[in-house]
């Protein structure tokens, strides 16, 4: 299984089963990113991390340092998919896989609104939140 992200009628299957999604808070100006992996039951988040606090933008429960971020692992079901907004008022999404990130513009045109991440196949067939093929 691998993450894909929809776009219009467009689905672009990421790399692997895992990826960061990154920003930046549009007030606080402060990173945030979330560890995402592929699984027959959805998408699930295996951790967040914040580099400071402000404007909803507190760590969340369990949280501890490391190096220049607080992480947690947020207590959230499998989910079939995430909704990402692109306002065009802020910067842009962040996908990074292997360790390497670049703005949602690089894989998806900019205008495109939204983008949702889901499930798919290898072969980039997307799943249901059974794991059964649509």
């Amino acid at each position: 299984m691998k993450i894909c992200l929809i776009a219009g009628a467009l689905i672009l299957p990421l790399s692997g089963e895992r990826a960061t999604l990154a920003w930046t808070h549009s007030v606080e100006k402060i990173p945030w990113e979330e560890d995402w992996r592929a699984t027959a039951a959805g998408l699930v988040i295996e951790a967040a991390r914040v580099r400071g606090s402000g404007a909803g933008m507190e760590a969340g429960e369990g949280a501890r340092r490391v190096g220049d971020a607080w992480e947690w692992r947020p207590s959230l079901p499998p989910q079939p998919r995430v909704v990402l907004a692109r306002s065009g008022a802020t910067a842009d999404w962040r996908i990074c896989e292997d360790g390497r990130c670049r703005p949602m513009g690089d894989l998806l045109p900019a205008d495109v609104d939204p983008v949702t991440m889901t499930v798919c196949d290898d072969d980039g067939q997307l799943r249901d939140a059974v794991g059964t093929a649509r």
